[in-house]
């Protein structure tokens, strides 16, 4: 699924060293210091390389990046994290999605075309930020022509004045319109139908070989229509704004925009790829398996794809590739593509003390999740050190007796942990709570005794 959220940092990302990059992936990941270390490298290469000259700068491939872990580590958070610092077009895909018993699911070249998607939004939402005022301007002009009567016919001898006398009426109107007084207001707006919905003819094994939309074939005959729609006067400003900001981005530079974007600072995250990994000596679905694995390579290694946008090339796109590997191991993939991942960076399986960091320090900690939630019910919600480590002793215990999902165990911990105070808590007289160690042995200590029951449960 692609994953893409926008954020800015204090620093010019490309004035950020290794160590600072460290630092902020720190602000949201506990530990793994060496894969921290490892991406960190990777973006500041792609910072250097992009000061080198043009056809030197064209030999200097990505050195893609294999994560080894255990579930629950922090993985694709770091991989995520980095992206957002990067400001980079970022998309996320499982492996296995490639893979069927018998036959290659998905065209391995759709995680291009989604990055290529999300790239095209990006660019697509900074241009609507620059014509954002304009837009606005222009929307209020055209709503105002709406709202006012057409002028009477000018006396011929003076139609200055007549001018005058609408220009101050238009006035008061825009006065009114901003400080909300017309916003019961009632307009007729002729709003664009979309009466023929667009649709792909399937050829070969998968949507994306023929990609064929009919609204792009045959432009003058499902566009232009419209109808006339009676809406409030707010409503009617956001759907003219939105009219005009399209009118005022030329989606041609957008997608252009894109694309190079896509092919200079693209990362593509790989998650599960020790699913496709052969075995030796397997039979039926480990053939697929390697077919996946051939299908990846070329993407790794450098081709073009096509997409609606245009070409694009895949020789500078990051790829980060992860997978725990208990069943298969990094030299179970097929030569070539171990080649293409020269930089190996194993994530250690997360213990307690871990856990009482990840509860507590990063800026979106689960503790700080939690008691923001409570705070919109006007619940005070406070965590004492002490239970924050008995909660941290049970997310370690269950992942002992269980399986080992790491971090993520924290999560189910913690939802039954507060599974009363959530339920209750529109109705609580009792604004101030309080958890401390007593309070979370009360609610957990049962389950995780009982064995069957923590296995379900938490």
């Amino acid at each position: 699924m692609p994953i893409f959220l926008p954020e800015t940092t204090q620093s010019a990302t490309d004035a950020l060293t290794p160590r600072q990059i460290v630092a902020e992936l720190d602000k949201y990941v506990v530990g793994q210091t060496a894969a921290k270390r490892a991406v960190a490298i990777a973006l500041r290469n792609r910072m250097r390389r992009q000061k080198l000259p043009p056809d030197l700068a064209e030999e200097v491939a990505p050195k893609n990046i294999l994560m080894i872990g255990p579930t629950g580590v922090g993985k694709t958070e770091i991989a995520r994290r980095l992206a957002r610092l990067a400001q980079s077009p970022f998309v996320k895909v499982e492996a296995s999605k490639f893979t069927e018993v018998g036959y290659v699911g998905r065209d391995v070249e759709s995680m291009v075309r989604d990055l290529v998607e999300l790239a095209v939004d990006m660019v697509r939402a900074e241009r609507i930020e620059e014509v954002k005022h304009k837009a606005h301007r222009n929307a209020e002009e055209r709503l105002l022509d709406l709202l006012l009567p057409p002028p009477p016919p000018a006396p011929a001898d003076d139609p200055s004045a007549a001018r005058d006398q609408q220009s101050q009426t238009r006035e008061r109107f825009r006065e009114q319109l901003r400080t909300g007084r017309l916003d019961q207001r009632m307009v007729d707006l002729d709003v664009r139908e979309k009466s023929f919905p667009s649709f792909e003819i399937i050829a070969g094994s998968s949507v994306e070989e023929v990609d064929i939309n009919l609204k792009d074939m045959l432009p003058g005959l499902f566009q232009g229509r419209t109808r006339k729609r009676r809406m409030k006067v707010p409503e009617a400003l956001e759907y003219v704004t939105q009219e005009e900001e399209q009118k005022l981005i030329d989606m041609d530079s957008v997608a252009r925009v894109a694309v190079g974007r896509v092919e200079q600072t693209g990362i593509i995250f790989l998650d599960e790829i020790d699913k496709v990994a052969g075995r030796e000596g397997g039979h039926g679905p480990d053939v697929s398996r390697e077919g996946v694995q051939r299908d990846i390579l070329p993407i790794v290694e450098g081709t073009t794809v096509n997409t609606k946008y245009g070409m694009v090339r895949t020789d500078h796109i990051l790829f980060i590739a992860a997978g725990a590997f208990h069943v298969s191991k990094p030299s179970d993939l097929i030569p070539e593509l171990q080649g293409r991942f020269p930089i190996r960076v194993e994530l250690h399986p997360l213990g307690r003390d871990e856990f009482v960091r990840i509860l507590t320090e990063p800026r979106s900690a689960l503790v700080k999740q939690y008691v923001a939630l409570m705070e919109t019910e006007g619940i005070t919600l406070r965590f004492t050190d002490d239970a924050i480590e008995r909660v941290a002793d049970f997310a370690t215990i269950v992942n002992d007796r269980t399986e080992n999902i790491g971090a993520r165990r924290l999560h189910t911990v913690m939802e039954k942990l507060l599974d009363e105070i959530s339920f209750e808590g529109p109705d609580l007289g009792e604004k101030d709570v309080t958890i401390d160690a007593a309070y979370v042995t009360r609610m957990l200590d049962d389950i995780v005794k009982n064995e069957d029951s923590s296995r379900y449960i938490l």
